[in-house]
């Protein structure tokens, strides 16, 4: 049991809340909703929940939340529950929704960010689930830097179709399937009804469970912590687990300027490069490390990548889902396998307060796995992030490269204004072997929000394109991408990067091995473009959008939201 004095030693924010004769008032309002004074006069935890009933990723968090508050009450503490949103990317994905995505990881972070000081918490626990959750609140807790702990949902269980295992990928590729003939209307019907059978993210290595495996290399989750998939006993747990250690953390003040280091950083990127993981870490983890001012840049991603092995044998390109990786022993294998061939730092710090490497070395491997190689049998010698850089993207894109794509292509542009005229393109059969796509203003800034292209990949797969044709674009793709699909073009068409000029036609090289992407048009036919280039007039001038549009910076430094963006330390 806590004691009085301890108490008041936790208590270094709430205090100002609870204690004395001037806060009677908001005494009161505490008593009405079922506290007391007791209960009062210990720390109060806040726990962050992205709960919503817009999507499976998230729906199942208001009872793992409850099990949380179990283990803080138990712990000594007074949880106290609140709510944020959350934008679904498989929901809105080629709709003007999906504009909202990446914006709502800036309210996300906000919101947290908001009730964390309003209410003063002594600490917190951060429950997400879907993609942007996941950054979005890690955000909020380095602003807040008060002792706290993200805990993820978890991954969706596979669901089965005529006799296969089946994700969210297959119907989106069922989609171009059909358009080509290649699958009828009738059995993606049957698909969209049991691709996903429940609770739970998307279950490849996609978005959220790579995000998931970086915020265990990074410390802000406790490693062991989020392999367990959504539906499983092991994951409940896990999250009462999680209500004890958040108390643990507090009695120790560990914040997350105590655990963020640029170590831990390239210790994330070490992760997600060994498990294939999606692109956007590269904006997610940018934009973590400027929140914690700490120095990071694309070309880090890069030359971690170079030097770490490809081991984990997981979709949207490999044949196994992140419940799999599960059973096989989790992403505490994968650190363990990473701290013994010293590809990352093992001395950084967890939320436990044991280090990295104490931490991954209990892991435990089932016998006969096959999601995860050994160190001497990597499935690439190299990780699956790629930095590009030349005329036609100054300041860099990337692409996923598993081994499974060509390195190279050249070809003539095929160039769209927006996703949705891209994706009538590939419907109607209009593009061709060895065309370049160039989707543009679907940007941070241009976009707003910079959209996920996976409907019109995913439909290019699905006509059967997917080895002949490579894409560019100033938007993002999903994690469930695959192929030679280059995203995070920067500067952006609508600030005036290059990419804005490509017209149909012009010649584009794509060369993986020498980390280039090149507009092949005379540099004075390009300037000459440039300069007769104007930026189009904003799609939304008042509302969230336009705030988001008139703050954001370029998807090479995180498609952050700050007005005055600070300068990372030395």
């Amino acid at each position: 049991m806590t004691s009085e004095k301890e108490n008041f030693h936790l208590k270094k924010h709430s205090h100002a809340l609870t204690e004395g004769l001037q806060r009677a008032g908001a005494r009161t309002f505490f008593h009405a909703i079922g506290l007391s004074r007791e209960d009062m006069a210990k720390p109060l935890i806040g726990i962050a929940n992205t709960w919503i009933e817009t999507m499976p990723c998230n729906m199942h968090l208001r009872d793992l939340a409850a099990k949380v508050k179990e283990g803080v009450r138990a712990a000594g503490g007074t949880p106290m529950e609140f709510n944020t949103i959350a934008i679904s990317d498989a929901v809105t994905m080629g709709s003007e929704g999906m504009k909202a995505s990446l914006v709502s990881r800036e309210v996300i972070a906000d919101s947290i960010e908001l009730a964390g000081r309003g209410y003063l918490f002594d600490g917190m626990v951060t429950l997400v689930g879907c993609d942007k959750t996941i950054p979005g609140a890690a955000m909020a807790m380095i602003r807040l830097n008060i002792p706290s702990l993200l805990l993820y949902g978890g991954t969706i269980m596979p669901g089965r179709f005529r006799g296969r295992d089946v994700n969210i990928q297959d119907v989106f590729e069922g989609i171009g399937a059909v358009s080509a003939g290649k699958m009828s209307e009738e059995e993606l019907g049957e698909l969209e009804k049991v691709a996903c059978p429940g609770a739970g993210a998307c279950g490849g290595q996609f978005t959220a469970n790579s995000m998931a495996t970086a915020m265990e290399f990074l410390g802000l989750s406790a490693v062991g912590t989020a392999s367990a998939p959504a539906v499983h006993p092991r994951k409940y747990e896990i999250a009462e687990q999680s209500g004890h250690l958040l108390m643990d953390i507090l009695r120790r003040d560990l914040k997350p300027s105590d655990i963020l280091t640029r170590e831990s950083f390239l210790n994330a990127i070490a992760g997600v490069s060994a498990t294939g993981s999606s692109t956007n870490v590269v904006l997610h983890l940018l934009a973590l490390a400027r929140e914690a001012e700490i120095e990071l840049s694309m070309d880090d991603f890069d030359s971690i990548s170079r030097k770490t092995p490809l081991l984990a044998d997981l979709k949207p390109w490999g044949n196994y889902l992140a419940a799999d990786l599960f059973e096989a022993g989790g992403i505490e294998l994968v650190a363990k396998r990473l701290v013994e061939g010293n590809y990352v730092d093992g001395s950084q710090t967890t939320p436990t307060g044991k280090t990295l490497e104490e931490e991954a070395l209990k892991a435990v491997e089932t016998e006969g796995q096959q999601v995860l190689r050994p160190l001497d049998q990597p499935l690439k010698a190299s990780g699956s992030l790629v930095v590009l850089k030349g005329n036609f993207a100054p300041e860099g894109c990337v692409v996923k490269i598993t081994g499974n794509e060509n390195d190279s292509h050249r070809g003539p542009a095929r160039v769209f204004e927006s996703e949705e005229d891209a994706m009538e393109a590939v419907t109607q059969g209009r593009l061709k072997s060895g065309d370049v796509i160039v989707i543009r203003y679907e940007g941070p800034k241009g976009g707003p929000g910079m959209r996920e292209m996976f409907g019109v990949t995913s439909a290019i797969v699905g006509a059967g394109l997917g080895e002949s044709v490579a894409m560019v674009t100033d938007g993002r793709f999903s994690g469930a991408t695959r192929g030679l699909m280059i995203g995070h073009v920067a500067p952006e068409a609508a600030c005036g990067g290059p990419i804005a000029v490509v017209e149909d036609g012009d010649s584009i090289r794509i060369d993986v091995k020498s980390r280039l992407v090149e507009l092949e048009v005379p540099p004075e036919v390009v300037a000459e473009r440039l300069e007769k280039w104007q930026a189009p007039e904003p799609q939304f001038t008042k509302g969230v959008f336009s705030k988001y549009a008139a703050t954001v910076s370029s998807a090479s430094e995180g498609a952050v939201t700050f007005v005055n963006l600070p300068l990372p330390k030395n």
